[in-house]
Order: C-alpha cells, then structure tokens, then sequence
C-alpha cells in the first residue's frame, strides 16, 4: 500500500466540489467483474454522461485488458512526466475513456513518496476530465487500496445470490470499515430477480447495521442473461447488441440512477463551497 500524507488528503477533501469516483469491488470472478464494469460504463455514456474507467488492478483480467486500454503508457507516466494526460487516456467510444493506473510489470509499493504523491494528484486530474469515474480496484490482504486517494471515493460490492459470495462481501465490508471508519457501501447484486437483489440488500443491510454499524445503500441489480455473454462473444456491450434485453434494460436504469446522483453531486458539492468559503472566513 502506498501512502499520502494527511495534508494531500485534506486538500482533496476541501477541493469541493468534485467528481463523482467510485471504486468498484467485487466478490465475482474477473470476468463477471469486468463484464458488469463494461456494461455500466456503456450505458452512462449511452446516457450523456462522460465516463472515464480506471484499471486499478493491472492484471491480464482486469478491465483494462477488456476495453483494450494502452498497456504500453499509463497514469503512472503522467505522474513521471513521461507522458502527457491525452496520450495516456484512450477513448472506446463518444463518453467512454479507459485507462490504467501503472502497467502490469509495475508495482506501487516501492514507489517513493513524492512519486506517490504525484500519482494521486493525477488520479484527481483523470476526474475531472469525467462526470464519473469508475475505478476497477481490488484491496490487497491488508485491505489497502493501491492509492490512498480512494480512500476517499465512494465504494461499491458487486455481489451474486450464492451465499458463499454474500458472506464474502459481508466480510468484506467489514474489514474495510474497520480500516476506513463508518462509511457507506453501495450494494450492487448481479444473476438475480429484482425481488431477490432486494431481499439479499435487505439482508445484508440488517446484519451491517446491527453489528457493524455500517450503512448500506443499495444500488441495483442486473439479472442473469445469457444476452450479456453472446454480446461479450460479439464484443460488444449488451446495450448495444441487444437494447431490448432485460440485462440491457436493467443497465440503463442502473446508469440513469448514478447519472442522477452524480448531478445531485454535484449541485451539493457547490453548496458546500459557498458554504466552506464563508466559514474559512474567503
């Protein structure tokens, strides 16, 4: 785990307001993972939204490797100065850009501070050139992320209907709030009825309530569908391929319910800037 100092994390903080980053974590394996993450990401920019997704894991699995992002340039670059922002971001289509934070031969955690520094400093810029951010990330077994800046983006688990990956994600949770302190988790259920991702929220909401005292926010389901899968052979996404599938559909109401936080977001955050403004006395 590689670290800012708690100075870096107060100017992001008071950088208001700022772009909606949501580190996506999953109890699936990668390619159900990467397939959620393709789809979402298509539908938000179906939907208007620019959209830029980060590869956070660099591995031969992770999204960026789906999206065919630039493996031989990366943030990492940009923060060396070695590359400028716009060569180490590709554009898939019009709203959706891809990129991955280091190469897969890089490790982060020998990496000496200032370039650390850099780094999330950079991250912060990729935001900005977004209405949302979606970060493919996985903690490592500490539970650390790769960049303490997301430690302060929003976090959403991507869980199943099999309980083996319920109680995984439950874990999960736990062992993040105990490193993070009281924060919200969105809880995003896939291969399940609506009826079901609601019952398996509600759930898993009580039991994080009742003995963690963790609030959890549930975010939406998308069911099984053997659509997404004959899409992904076609390489495409499955609200492109077949719009008139309830995988398809779920996806699109699933992009229009974070796009309409995302503006909520974003009106809050300059609220709270006119607010911080007069309070520091600006």
């Amino acid at each position: 785990m590689v670290k800012t100092d708690q100075a870096e994390g107060l100017r992001r903080m008071l950088a208001v307001p700022r772009p909606r980053v949501l580190s996506f974590i999953s109890v699936l394996d990668d390619h159900r993972k990467s397939r959620m993450l393709i789809n979402l990401s298509m539908a938000l920019a179906t939907q208007g939204q620019q959209v830029m997704v980060v590869d956070a894991r660099c591995t031969r699995d992770s999204v960026g490797v789906w999206m065919n992002a630039r493996f031989d340039r990366c943030l990492l670059d940009v923060a060396r100065q070695q590359r400028t922002m716009q060569e180490a971001v590709k554009t898939v289509t019009k709203g959706l850009d891809v990129t991955q934070l280091c190469r897969q031969s890089e490790s982060l955690e020998w990496l000496p501070q200032e370039s650390v520094r850099q780094l999330n400093r950079v991250l912060d810029m990729a935001a900005n050139h977004a209405d949302l951010m979606l970060v493919d990330v996985a903690p490592d077994e500490q539970d650390q992320f790769p960049l303490s800046a997301l430690d302060d983006s929003e976090l959403m688990i991507q869980v199943s209907a099999t309980p083996e990956e319920i109680k995984a994600a439950y874990a999960l949770i736990k062992r993040l709030s105990q490193r993070l302190g009281r924060r919200t988790f969105h809880i995003l259920v896939s291969a399940a009825s609506e009826r079901d991702a609601r019952l398996i929220y509600s759930n898993m909401a009580q039991a994080a309530s009742r003995y963690l005292a963790v609030p959890l926010q549930y975010a939406g389901f998308v069911p099984e569908d053997e659509y997404v899968v004959r899409a992904a052979h076609q390489g495409q996404s499955v609200t492109d391929a077949f719009p008139n599938s309830r995988a398809a559909q779920s996806y699109m109401a699933l992009g229009a319910a974070l796009a309409q936080q995302a503006g909520m977001e974003a009106v809050r955050g300059m609220s709270g800037q006119a607010d911080l403004g007069v309070s520091l006395g600006m």
